[in-house]
């Protein structure tokens, strides 16, 4: 050792971590997107998109009122537009090269100097052939195209006559043909590329965000979609933990006292879940239940610091009615109470306007374990976990010596500590007993930190107990 004489300092690794952020209720949404109508016309076909504002959605995604046919759209305008939230991840698995219809059509005649085609939401070029097929006409000289609309019209400069009959041939894009198959995904043999509900693990490695919800309005209510959900939204990375909404179809359950016979016959009954019925509406714009109520929850969470210790029930959903099968449906407390008591989230309009009704998860009455049945809970205790397996993830590989225990237990004491003095968490602890950690799980590099938590229940009952008191008629006496 080298001879030392003097005062001298030197630094060791702070004891405390500070914690990762981590959006609680970042939603990962499946389904269908015009990518052919986007700025650049093409988009993502089974790639993880996110998203900021609305305008880079329309731009890099394209946007369709058809939203029967372009569910992603809807879930743009209600984040966006409606809940004014952001990010979004999207995974658009329609595409335009697979997705489509070569069409043609047989003879027509131009009246008013235009005609109508079958089809709109064309592909490439609309080919215009005169009557007898030996004239080939030209696009912007003799006619023109609006692709959206699927309208050919007559340049009255051109050379096809007024009145004329022609033949056309053209490619429009077909969303119908897009499958469950196809938002469920896999892994294509050919390039190993993971694709629709498999993209989910690709969401934390690139863009280093945890997917809080996993959504797929119009598709949820497939049973092969909803069980691939459930199955990414309990491990995610193999470790994060999110929840699945689903929504229960409304075509086939079009009354309230049949949803939950559906939910159990459709095996909707994970605390990984949430499920809701039917639709909601808000002008001429119907939504599916899982829409809104991604929005929903996750304007609660940025009410609460984006930490998801609040349910979402009786906080206002963006609707003027509720709809099933494209009927008007009105819920009395007693009939919304029936759906909640197993396990179904749905509207009440009873005081204060249109309002998310139900606090527990899929999993209910099945299981009643707290950190399972309610939400809130349940999501406060993935919430807690991801964050602490993202603070500590830098201590991996580390020497298991006394330090780095009591470094990781100190620092995942005070943050949770943090949360307790803002009333997030009723209390917690954080514990690292050698009942749990056996001398060959520790020789074999594991140790285990034991965390003890209380996320507030929903008041979800509040009694008032009246009773008569004849003793106040002394006041009369006074």
């Amino acid at each position: 050792m080298t001879y030392r004489h003097g005062v001298y300092a030197s630094q060791v690794p702070t004891s405390i971590t500070p914690p990762r952020k981590v959006s609680a209720s970042l939603p990962v949404v499946v389904g269908t997107a015009p990518v052919h109508l986007a700025k650049d016309g093409t988009g993502p076909v089974n790639k993880v998109t996110m998203v900021y504002t609305y305008s880079e959605a329309v731009e890099l995604l394209g946007y369709s009122d058809a939203w029967e046919k372009y569910t992603l759209c809807e879930f743009i305008y209600s984040h966006f537009a409606l809940f004014a939230l952001a990010p979004i991840v999207f995974i658009n698995v329609f595409d335009p090269a697979v997705h489509k219809t070569d069409v043609a059509e047989g003879e027509a005649t131009f009246a008013d100097g235009e005609i109508k085609l079958d089809h709109g939401d064309l592909l490439g070029p609309v080919v215009v052939k005169s009557q007898d097929k030996a004239t080939t006409y030209v696009e912007d000289t003799d006619y023109e195209v609006d692709r959206v609309a699927g309208v050919i019209k007559r340049v009255t400069t051109g050379v096809i006559t007024a009145g004329a009959t022609i033949n056309r041939t053209y490619t429009y894009a077909d969303p119908s043909k897009v499958t469950a198959a196809d938002i469920v995904g896999g892994v294509d043999g050919a390039t190993g590329k993971l694709t629709g509900l498999e993209l989910v693990n690709e969401v934390f490695p690139k863009y280093r965000l945890v997917p809080g919800l996993i959504v797929a309005p119009g598709w949820s209510s497939a049973s092969t979609v909803s069980a691939v959900m459930t199955a990414k939204a309990k491990n995610v990375n193999g470790m994060f933990g999110c929840k699945a909404i689903i929504d229960i179809d409304d075509a086939t359950v079009t009354r309230y006292s049949d949803a939950p016979e559906y939910k159990n016959l459709n095996n909707l009954t994970d605390a990984a879940q949430i499920v809701c019925w039917p639709k909601v509406k808000l002008g001429k714009k119907t939504f599916h239940m899982s829409t809104q109520l991604a929005g929903l929850i996750a304007q609660v969470d940025a009410d609460n610091e984006d930490i998801p210790y609040a349910s979402p029930s009786n906080h206002n959903f963006q609707m003027d009615a509720m709809v099933a099968n494209g009927e008007e449906v009105w819920l009395q407390p007693e009939q919304a109470n029936y759906l909640n008591g197993n396990g179904i989230v749905t509207a009440l309009n009873f005081i204060g306007g249109w309002k998310c009704w139900g606090n527990r998860t899929a999993c209910y009455p099945a299981n009643t374990d707290p950190k399972d049945a309610w939400i809130s809970v349940s999501r406060m205790f993935a919430w807690v976990g991801n964050t602490l397996i993202l603070s500590h993830w830098s201590k991996l590989d580390a020497p298991a010596k006394r330090r780095l225990i009591e470094t990781i237990r100190d620092s995942a004491q005070m943050w949770l500590d943090g949360l307790v003095s803002r009333q997030f968490l009723l209390g917690a602890r954080v514990e690292f007993q050698a009942d749990e950690n056996a001398v060959t799980d520790m020789m074999d590099g594991i140790s285990r930190f034991h965390v003890y938590m209380t996320p507030p229940s929903p008041a979800r009952e509040i009694d008032f107990i009246q009773e008569y008191d004849p003793a106040y008629f002394s006041t009369l006496f006074a």
